[in-house]
């Protein structure tokens, strides 16, 4: 039987303090990004058999905020896991976006046991 593990990290990016936390569960894992602890959002995204393509949805939160689909669809790609993402921070700058996903992308690959 896998149990849960737990595994959290900080970054300074674009002069903030960005928290992540990964909940590492059997078959996938939830993702956790924010400034502040708040869980405005949800998203799920998992492989599909008929296509290449994973399959997502927005469990909770704004529909207009793309965010936690967009970065659980690359995500689930990239693992072949069930992902969950939950992205709390400001849309404000489209590069503190991206920068964000390189630093889970890095983490990633230094730490592939904790996802």
């Amino acid at each position: 039987m896998e149990t849960i593990s737990l595994h959290n990290f900080s970054e300074r990016i674009l002069e903030q303090l960005v928290h992540f936390h990964v909940m590492k569960l059997s078959g996938g894992f939830f993702l956790w990004v924010g400034s502040a602890p708040v869980l405005s959002n949800m998203a799920v995204s998992m492989s599909s058999k008929s296509d290449s393509m994973p399959l997502s949805t927005l469990v909770l939160g704004d529909p207009s905020n793309t965010a936690p689909n967009s970065l659980s669809l690359r995500l689930a790609k990239k693992t072949k896991k069930q992902v969950f993402v939950s992205y709390s921070l400001p849309m404000t700058d489209s590069n503190l976006g991206l920068l964000v996903e390189n630093r889970i992308k890095k983490e990633l690959e230094l730490h592939p046991e904790h996802f």
